[in-house]
């Protein structure tokens, strides 16, 4: 009765056993990253019918998700990022029913046919998908709790079983969706929420760059810093070298020239398309004169100093993001520097630039020569040396 509960085909002491599950549960999460999200989901790279197949049959033996559910509610996510039509958003559900029950959030979603029609545009239909994939979602897990218990055992197979049903619904469903867009480190002033969860994308397959996937959500490469790491990415790369994957998106890098006498439509086009970079930027400006006048009124004034020092938080976000009694309180921080003043303001001007869709290119030419100009005339040094740059992107 013993060898029948805890022995299979493969006799394993407890510890390969927990290596086992974590190894089938890393491939999910690579199945998910790669395929569900990157290739179905945003179309960041190519993948070969062979890679492709494989990772579809695995996720349909290891979760039962349906490809078009999964891409169709994710791009939902994207085109409603925490209003109240976002499928998951912890801005809207809260982060505990995201965290502990994303699983519902999305089995909600998924019934929704409006979502499947607008956003579930070509993913697979072929015949397999039809009358198997989509068809017997629990067909999958069985086959799968079977092989599991003929390797190693009864208990250790539906040990391993719900170690991977589990896997995916906490850690994609609820940390992902939930932790990564509540707490964490932002590089980029994305219009939502998300964060970085922690720079080394390895338990989630990179997703835990989260930040950085919003910021360039076509992008097949998450990271972004030279000390973060996808290995999403490094599995994407080896892929693409036997021939089974093409890459066909990452995230841009800014290239600089001589800075033009004035902004024209290529510098103009280059501060869009790297407009988070430019931001970001921005930001090191801003905390460069927030140090500089915080030294100021510490010899001046230390009772405003020490007013200016409790809205360094605040300094980072949108004015339109704060709470009223932030905002407030903001107001009256920046109205003891001018310069502070200045720069809060003309970093909402100078995103207003890009956020005007129906003004033309000519027009905002014109408003990008005049933010430097005003930012040039200003006497704020951080501020003309940034003006100053902002004219090299090419």
């Amino acid at each position: 009765m013993e060898a029948f509960l805890f022995s299979g085909l493969f006799d394993l002491p407890w510890w390969g056993l927990v290596i086992i599950a974590l190894g089938l549960t890393h491939i999910t999460i690579a199945s998910v990253t790669i395929f569900l999200h990157r290739h179905q989901a945003h179309r960041s790279l190519d993948l070969h019918p062979i890679a492709s197949h494989f990772f579809r049959l695995w996720l349909w033996l290891t979760t039962g998700m349906v490809t078009k559910e999964w891409t169709a509610i994710h791009r939902k996510h994207h085109a409603k990022c925490d209003t109240v039509d976002d499928p998951h958003s912890p801005q809207i559900h809260g982060i505990n029913r995201v965290l502990w029950g994303g699983v519902v959030l999305y089995v909600k979603e998924s019934s929704n046919d409006d979502t499947m029609q607008r956003y579930g545009a070509g993913t697979p239909d072929d015949w397999v998908e039809r009358n198997v994939y989509s068809r017997y979602v629990i067909l999958g897990l069985t086959l799968m709790g079977l092989t599991n218990v003929a390797l190693f055992g009864l208990v250790p197979g539906v040990l391993i079983l719900l170690t991977q049903i589990a896997w995916i619904p906490f850690w994609a469903a609820g940390v992902i969706n939930g932790v990564g867009h509540f707490w964490g480190y932002r590089h980029w002033s994305t219009e939502d929420s998300s964060t970085n969860i922690f720079p080394w994308g390895i338990v989630i397959g990179g997703e835990e760059l989260h930040n950085n996937h919003h910021a360039y959500p076509t992008s097949a490469k998450l990271s972004s810093k030279w000390y973060e790491f996808d290995i999403g990415w490094l599995y994407i790369r080896i892929l693409e070298t036997l021939g089974l994957a093409r890459v066909k998106h990452v995230a841009p890098k800014p290239q600089f020239s001589s800075a033009k006498p004035v902004p024209d439509p290529e510098v103009l086009q280059a501060v869009i398309r790297h407009r988070y970079d430019v931001l970001a930027k921005y930001a090191k400006s801003l905390k460069r004169t927030y140090a500089e006048e915080l030294g100021k009124l510490r010899r001046q004034s230390p009772n405003e100093a020490q007013v200016l020092e409790t809205v360094k938080p605040l300094l980072g976000q949108d004015n339109d993001s704060l709470h009223d009694a932030d905002r407030l309180k903001l107001a009256d921080a920046l109205s003891r520097s001018h310069a502070l003043q200045t720069m809060y303001a003309m970093r909402h001007e100078l995103a207003a630039i890009w956020g005007r869709s129906t003004a033309t290119s000519e027009q905002l030419v014109k408003q990008l020569q005049d933010w430097c100009h005003k930012a040039e005339t200003s006497g704020i040094k951080p501020l003309v040396e940034f003006s100053q740059r902002l004219r090299c992107y090419a």
